[in-house]
C-alpha cells in the first residue's frame, strides 16, 4: 500500500509559477512509476506527466510540455511538479499517482494502483 499526499496547490496569477509536491509514505516510490494527472470542474481526469521508477523517462501532455517539469527525489520519497508561466487553463485539481509499470511509463489514468487525494490549482487570468 502506498499512500501519497500532495501539497503546494493555491491561487496564481497567469504567468505565475507553483510547485506541486507529492509525498509517498508505506513504499518507497523507488519501485513505482509515477504520474500527475488534472480534473477541471465537468471534465474527465487527463494526464499531465509521468515519470519511470528510474527517472530516466519523462512523458508531457502537449498542453504542459515547456512548462512544466516533473522531478523525483527518491531518498525522499517525493515527487514535485514544478509549475511555470501558469495559464486560466490549468486551473484543476491535481492528482499525483503511482504505478507498478516496471521501467515504462503510461499517461493512462487506469494503469496507476494508487492515487492521492488532489490540491486545488487556481490561475486567475
Amino acid at each position: 500500500q502506498v499512500v501519497l499526499v500532495v501539497s503546494g496547490g493555491g491561487v496564481v496569477q497567469a504567468g505565475g509559477s507553483l510547485r506541486l509536491s507529492c509525498a509517498a509514505s508505506g513504499r518507497t516510490i523507488s519501485g513505482y512509476a509515477m504520474g500527475w494527472f488534472r480534473q477541471a470542474p465537468g471534465k474527465e481526469r487527463e494526464f499531465v506527466a509521468a515519470m519511470s521508477l528510474d527517472g530516466a523517462r519523462t512523458d508531457y501532455a502537449d498542453s504542459v510540455k515547456g512548462r512544466f517539469t516533473f522531478s523525483r527525489d527518491n531518498a525522499k520519497n517525493t515527487v514535485y511538479l514544478q509549475m511555470n508561466s501558469l495559464k486560466p487553463e490549468d486551473t484543476a485539481v491535481y492528482h499525483c499517482a503511482a504505478a507498478r509499470l516496471g521501467t515504462i511509463i503510461s499517461s493512462n489514468v487506469g494503469r496507476y494502483d494508487y492515487w492521492g487525494q488532489g490540491t486545488q490549482v487556481t490561475v486567475s487570468s
